[in-house]
């Protein structure tokens, strides 16, 4: 199946109510946990934010900066939290919507597993960790045009990658090496995915919808379709 197949199949999985129903879930649950939260702590996480931001020499100083930069790099500290949330929670309780829409698609294929909930937790934790320190690390790229959104989504895809991989390939193949050759493809795959991020409200599709598009290449790719 070739990408603009799998692309148009996952666009309408993305429509069904069975997925709207726990996008709306996990989406709109992990916005508002973060609303009151920062609502109620939003002077100190501001202040943690701008005092990270000023210990970086050649970006503290910068007059943008201290006129109203740091309540933006907290705004974005913020939604950062939010999509990291979004994937943790999408990771965890996804795997019983994805084997219902591989019955109804590809129902020649066979589930062989089931995602193992530890090493499901440390691939999630382990692409969030990484992501969150290269995001704070890299904070002022963002603010840069163009660059800093390109950038943006390269950090994205890092935290959909690999547990998309793993929680929807554990599901359909046993054997480890052949996961890992399936899934070097996935690096489009969350690159496509990590787009939505741009998009208000679409943004709690991204997760689920690259876990997705993984799961009609795997099984696309095997003429399993119905």
């Amino acid at each position: 199946m070739n990408f603009t197949k799998i692309m148009a199949r996952a666009f309408r999985d993305i429509l069904s109510p069975s997925v709207l129903g726990f996008i709306l879930k996990v989406g709109l649950g992990s916005f508002l946990f973060w609303i009151v939260v920062l609502w109620m702590a939003w002077a100190p996480f501001e202040h943690f934010v701008a005092s990270y931001i000023a210990m970086i020499p050649w970006v503290g100083g910068w007059e943008w900066f201290q006129a109203g930069g740091a309540f933006l790099a907290a705004l974005a500290t913020g939604y950062a939290l939010v999509i990291v949330t979004i994937s943790i929670l999408t990771s965890l309780f996804s795997e019983q919507l994805l084997l219902k829409l591989a019955a109804r698609e590809y129902p020649s294929a066979k589930p062989v597993g089931s995602a193992a909930i530890h090493r499901s937790v440390y691939y999630t934790l382990k692409a969030s960790v990484v992501f969150l320190l290269l995001f704070l690390l890299t904070l002022p790229l963002i603010f840069v045009p163009i660059f800093g959104q390109l950038w943006m989504l390269w950090l994205w895809s890092i935290l959909l990658k690999e547990p998309t991989v793993y929680d929807v390939g554990s599901l359909f193949i046993k054997d480890e090496e052949e996961l890992k050759r399936r899934g070097k493809k996935a690096g489009l795959i969350a690159l496509v995915a990590a787009a939505f991020n741009y998009i208000p409200f679409l943004n709690i599709f991204a997760p689920l919808f690259a876990q997705i598009l993984f799961l009609h290449y795997l099984l696309g790719s095997r003429g399993n379709a119905a």
